[in-house]
């Protein structure tokens, strides 16, 4: 009876929430991983239109910075983001594309979007999809709880040929996606209302955690956590415990 009503819950909830049609799809390249030290140096994006399978819309461009610490992960010289490129057009571009999406779509979403509402970017209320921690992907992709871009692309086939560039990633991304045979579903299920929750679990069952994509001491100190749906804590293999942050 329990399992009846369970998949009765998880049918309305498929029909309350609607799949996005259009989607913006972004990466950033930053000079640190703190925003109140460092600087969004590139941005790329790629309106993707669900139904089709099609790019609608590209767009990158560099945001001058004095110094790029993370120039050897990024390959992104300080020195060539200050060549004379429209960059402030490019900024005003996205805009236009994030005003025609229905959702953002970004790989580790929780680094990427808090660099969105401090200048020269602008802020972003639609709802975010992260392709790492929100999309439940098939099981036969045999893929790690928390999957790298590259990963990713490998499993759906795609060649990987360059990384920790903006719009690579989403090119990555897209293929990925377009590769999907219910993609629908799986972004209705990704927009599901999330919760942060704690694992209840042992020193000695701790790969129960781990193997289930539950981070150690992040965000939470002392804890496994991890954000999840209702539908997802559900096929859990141990208890949960929803916790505020």
């Amino acid at each position: 009876m329990q399992k009846e009503l369970d998949l009765f819950n998880n049918k309305k909830c498929d029909e309350h929430i609607s799949s996005p049609e259009v989607l913006l799809i972004i990466d950033t390249e930053t000079t640190g991983l703190d925003p109140e030290t460092s600087q969004c140096v590139e941005v790329g994006s790629i309106l993707f239109h669900v139904h089709s399978r099609s790019i609608l819309a590209q767009n990158s461009f560099l945001i001058p910075v004095e110094n790029n610490p993370a120039e050897p992960i990024n390959k992104i010289p300080s020195e060539i983001t200050r060549l004379s490129q429209p960059w402030e057009e490019g900024v005003k571009y996205f805009q236009a594309l994030l005003d025609r999406s229905d959702a953002v779509v970004a790989h580790n979403a929780s680094f990427d979007r808090k660099w969105f509402g401090i200048k020269p970017l602008p802020a972003i209320a639609k709802p975010w999809i992260c392709s790492m921690e929100d999309i439940a992907w098939p099981l036969d992709l045999q893929l790690k709880p928390r999957p790298s871009v590259r990963d990713l692309a490998i499993a759906h086939e795609v060649p990987v040929w360059t990384a920790h560039r903006a719009l690579t990633d989403c090119i990555y991304l897209v293929e990925v996606l377009r590769r999907c045979i219910d993609l629908e579903t799986l972004l209705k299920r990704a927009l599901e209302p999330r919760s942060l929750v704690k694992a209840l679990v042992s020193y000695d069952q701790r790969n129960l955690a781990k193997d289930a994509g539950f981070r150690w001491n992040d965000p939470v100190k002392g804890s496994w956590t991890r954000r999840l749906s209702k539908r997802e804590i559900e096929v859990l293999s141990f208890e949960v415990k929803e916790i505020e942050f």
